[in-house]
C-alpha cells in the first residue's frame, strides 16, 4: 500500500504516543503540584481576607461602643459639673450666711459699745454741769455778785473746766 507524500503512520503513532506520555509526567510534575501552591494560596489569602473582615467589623463594634461610652462620659461630666456648681453654690450661701452673721454680731457689738460710751459720756457730762451748777451756786452763795457768777460760769462752760 502506498501512503501518499510520503507519510508513515507508525511514526505519527509513536510521536503521538511520546507525546501523551510526556504530557502525563508533566501534568504529575508539574501542573498538580502547581495547581496545589495556587490552591493553598488563594485559600490563605481567602483566611487573610476573612480575617481582616473579621478584624474590621471587631473594630467596628469597639468603635460604636467607645463613642456610647464617649457619649455617656460626656454626659456623666456635665452632671458631675452641675453637682460642683450646686455644692459651689450652697458653700457660697453658707459663707455668706456666716458672714451676715458675723457682720450683726460685729455690729450689735459696736452699738453696745457705743451705747456704753454715750452713756459714759452722758454721765460725764452730767458729772461737770453738777459740778459747775455746784461752782456756779457757791459762787453765788459766798457773795459774789449774780452777773459776775454768770460770767465766771460761762467762761468755764467755754473752757470746759471746772472750778473746785
Amino acid at each position: 500500500m502506498s501512503v501518499p507524500l510520503n507519510i508513515d503512520w507508525q511514526q505519527i503513532l509513536l510521536h503521538l504516543l511520546n507525546f501523551v506520555i510526556l504530557f502525563a509526567i508533566l501534568y504529575f510534575l508539574l501542573y498538580r503540584p502547581v495547581n496545589k501552591f495556587m490552591e493553598k494560596r488563594c485559600e490563605y489569602y481567602k483566611n487573610l481576607d476573612d480575617d481582616a473582615q473579621k478584624n474590621l467589623q471587631q473594630s467596628e463594634k469597639l468603635k460604636n461602643e467607645y463613642a456610647e461610652k464617649l457619649r455617656c462620659a460626656d454626659s456623666e461630666i456635665e452632671k458631675k459639673t452641675q453637682e460642683a456648681y450646686l455644692q459651689l453654690s450652697e458653700k457660697n450661701e453658707k459663707k455668706m450666711r456666716l458672714a451676715k452673721q458675723e457682720a450683726e454680731t460685729i455690729i450689735s457689738e459696736a452699738r453696745k459699745n457705743a451705747e456704753a460710751e454715750r452713756s459714759k459720756i452722758l454721765e460725764s457730762a452730767q458729772r461737770e454741769i453738777s459740778d459747775m451748777v455746784a461752782s456756779a451756786t457757791e459762787n453765788l452763795v459766798l457773795g459774789a455778785t449774780t452777773s459776775q457768777s454768770y460770767d465766771n460760769f460761762l467762761d468755764l462752760a467755754q473752757r470746759g473746766e471746772v472750778d473746785e
